[in-house]
């Protein structure tokens, strides 16, 4: 069997694991093998197109907008991330946790922690922490400099001559899409109209920006910002730092130094038509509270951050909501509401345990 057909299904898999049961999902499922020796024909003959994506706003932490793909194409990012993931996890540094199996958010704030302790000598003498991010990151996206960056990391790995042409294949195809073609727009159009522009990819100039929702996006802002993670570490010579897509740290004493590094990174990222958010540029010392991925790490311990504690209360509430109505009859118990209520307050519970939240556990038993 063609080894393209095997690694179609393998991709079809793993791009069901967190869509199951969705209408996408279920409509290819429907006639999945039809489906999936179509898209290998497609693939093999060069004839594959991306349908149109629908896009949608998101309220929970910042109103944003969101370009969701069709499973079908799912699918395909997802055989495309087997094919390059592992040839560019050698290239990338330690410390960036994004989109890379086994360096998490969790792990994210673990190493802010270990660079903290490190360099103050676990809090014996004077640090700084240098926080920044990327002011509209993903809608400031060159796809051409995407393009040519992806194809320049994938010269330096040996890849087998059917693969390395599939993979420069799908690259092209992927990187340069437009996701604001023939996409289907859902929801009130009266949430577009406060969208902040750095937000909104109808915003962004002609060929700029890449949507917020696929994995290969994911991927890509990654990539984009390897050059930044070599140049601190290497050219400005900083050994702890670390990046979760485009947000950032660098620990040092030398508060003055990390001053002169902000205008050195800004530099690099002008260059990539990139550029510093001014209200999240700041230098912190250590023996504050630092916020990051969620968390708020304080010296020997750390908290989550009011966002999760106010999403997981309001899980529980929900979960009694339902409960107490079921009980008076005045609803049939959806289990499947249930099922859900109980899935998210476990994995609340699962994320919470890491950080000292003992007493906000035990609102679980409690509310």
């Amino acid at each position: 069997m063609d080894t393209l057909l095997i690694d179609l299904f393998r991709a079809y898999y793993d791009a069901r694991r967190n869509k199951r049961n969705t209408p996408s999902q279920l409509r290819f499922e429907m006639d999945l093998e039809t489906n999936l020796i179509n898209l290998y024909h497609e693939l093999r003959d060069r004839r594959y197109k991306p349908a149109p994506s629908v896009c949608f706003i998101v309220q929970e932490s910042v109103k944003r907008e969101v370009f969701a793909s069709n499973f079908r194409d799912r699918v395909v990012h997802h055989l495309y991330y087997n094919y390059v993931a592992p040839l560019f996890e050698r290239q990338f540094v330690y410390d960036s946790y994004s989109c890379r199996k086994g360096k998490g958010t969790l792990l994210g704030i673990e190493r802010l922690q270990h660079h903290i302790r490190a360099v103050s000598h676990n809090y014996t003498r004077d640090a700084y922490v240098l926080k920044m991010d990327i002011k509209g990151y993903f809608m400031s996206i060159n796809r051409e400099v995407l393009r040519m960056m992806v194809h320049e990391m994938t010269e330096r790995v040996h890849l087998p001559e059917d693969q390395k042409g599939m993979v420069d294949y799908l690259t092209d195809i992927i990187t340069m899409k437009n996701p604001l073609n023939g996409a289907r727009f859902k929801g009130d159009p009266e949430e577009w109209h406060d969208l902040p522009p750095s937000k909104c990819l109808s915003c962004s100039p002609s060929g700029v920006g890449l949507p917020i929702g696929d994995l290969t996006s994911q991927l890509y802002s990654n990539i984009f910002l390897n050059q930044l993670d070599w140049f601190v570490t290497m050219n400005l010579g900083f050994k702890h730092y670390g990046r979760y897509v485009d947000d950032f740290y660098i620990v040092d004493t030398d508060r003055d130094r990390l001053e002169a590094a902000v205008s050195e990174i800004s530099g690099l990222l002008a260059s990539l038509h990139l550029s510093l958010h001014p209200k999240k540029t700041k230098i912190i010392p250590v023996t504050e509270s630092i916020r990051f991925l969620g968390a708020v790490v304080y010296p020997y311990y750390r908290h989550g951050s009011s966002r999760t504690t106010q999403k997981f209360l309001q899980c529980c509430r929900a979960f009694d909501q339902v409960n107490e109505l079921a009980e008076e009859g005045v609803l049939p118990c959806d289990w499947l509401d249930v099922e859900n209520c109980q899935a998210s307050m476990n994995s609340y519970l699962g994320y919470l345990r890491h950080f000292k939240a003992a007493r906000l556990s035990s609102a679980f038993f409690v509310t």
